[in-house]
């Protein structure tokens, strides 16, 4: 089987689990800080904040911000339903924006007719690795004093117009899941450049109170007084030592798979009824995925299906949200439910063989007269 994605490892992530087991302190502590502090130098923010996962990330974003019960935040729709999840998480109500056909993020044109009174955020996603247009969301929600929660899940060491993902508005939030460019296996990370925000999400991510390193590096002991109603989203100190580990492989990873995606634009030329991903002026791409679009007559799931059977895994993009009944909406999303019908994932990781590529497009080629 040729997998859709595959992690990198070596014997540097099994060499820092290993001083992380010796040491006897596995849940958090100060590997996760080291962690937390290489994140803020790779990406030259003054807090970061890791959590179990990006999903975690995105409830305390939103709750770091006072998002509660009758309030709206604007969420690209064409994403995975986590970024839509931590909204009704603080019992608030996302609403949809339609996305660009080319880069498959939210369309900033749409922004202005979805605000309301209620509207308090946005978040925009940095879907599959490319940014999202920030200058003219950040000008609406200057206008409108809107705030910036960042999905960039996808999207660390993506840039736009220099600027990394998740370092543009007031939180950025990150995913180290196995099918990101580097992975914990599962994992998040919460970056801003506000004190005051860093300090609430910490406090939430334990339960509201203070970490256990930060009680056992302390001279003074204190009962702990729980007061405010906090969470068990902490990242243990394993799966810390994992992300410093592949942290130091970043660049090589993002450069093999920009090197890959350039051999997979330069092979699909041979196919008319598939188009290659759009890069946007001033992004710095990080491919994610490799996620391309299917002609409109084209049966794009019959296509999943008979690759499987050549023992080659390939996938849809994401979601359209608002086709989801959790939702309940009744709002159309033309854009996003198109994609979300004709995207078609290929195999991308860094591992990936130039043979494999040439294998994989012959493949699709012998099938795509089937699958119409």
């Amino acid at each position: 089987m040729i997998p859709l994605a595959k992690p990198y490892f070596d014997e540097e992530e099994l060499n820092e689990i290993e001083g992380v087991l010796d040491s006897g302190w596995v849940s958090q502590g100060p590997k996760t800080k080291l962690f937390e502090e290489l994140i803020t130098e790779y990406l030259n923010v003054k807090y970061a904040i890791a959590v179990n996962n990006c999903t975690a990330a995105l409830h305390l974003a939103n709750l770091s911000l006072g998002i509660t019960k009758g309030d709206e935040v604007l969420v690209s729709d064409y994403t995975f339903p986590a970024t839509a999840h931590s909204v009704l998480y603080c019992g608030a109500k996302p609403v949809f924006i339609d996305i660009d056909p080319k880069t498959y993020n939210l369309n900033p044109e749409l922004i202005e007719e979805a605000i309301t009174e209620k509207t308090k955020a946005i978040i925009p996603v940095h879907t599959f690795g490319q940014t999202v247009d920030m200058a003219p969301v950040l000008k609406i929600c200057e206008k409108y004093g809107l705030r910036v929660i960042e999905d960039a899940a996808c999207a660390l060491g993506a840039k736009n117009k220099g600027r990394y993902a998740g370092t543009i508005g007031d939180i950025g939030c990150f995913s180290f899941h196995a099918r990101k460019g580097i992975t914990t296996g599962e994992g998040g990370m919460i970056v801003t450049n506000d004190r005051d925000i860093a300090d609430k999400v910490r406090f939430l991510s334990v339960f509201g109170m203070k970490t256990a390193w930060e009680r056992e590096k302390s001279t003074q002991f204190i009962v702990p007084v729980f007061s405010n109603l906090g969470f068990n989203y902490k990242m243990s100190d394993i799966t810390a030592a994992v992300g410093v580990a592949q942290l130091k492989k970043i660049d090589r990873i993002i450069h093999r798979k920009r090197e890959l995606a350039r051999i997979w634009d330069e092979a699909l030329e041979q196919i008319d009824d598939i188009e290659p991903p759009f890069i946007a002026d001033g992004n710095f791409h990080v491919f994610q995925s490799y996620v391309t679009t299917v002609g409109k007559k084209i049966n794009r799931d019959k296509i999943i299906e008979k690759m499987h059977s050549y023992q080659i895994q390939t996938q849809i993009g994401t979601y359209a949200c608002h086709v989801q009944p959790l939702y309940n909406t009744n709002r159309q999303y033309p854009v996003s439910l198109d994609i979300f019908k004709r995207a078609l994932a290929l195999p991308l990781y860094f591992q990936l063989e130039e043979e494999q590529i040439e294998m994989i497009v012959s493949r699709l080629k012998s099938i795509l007269r089937d699958c119409k």
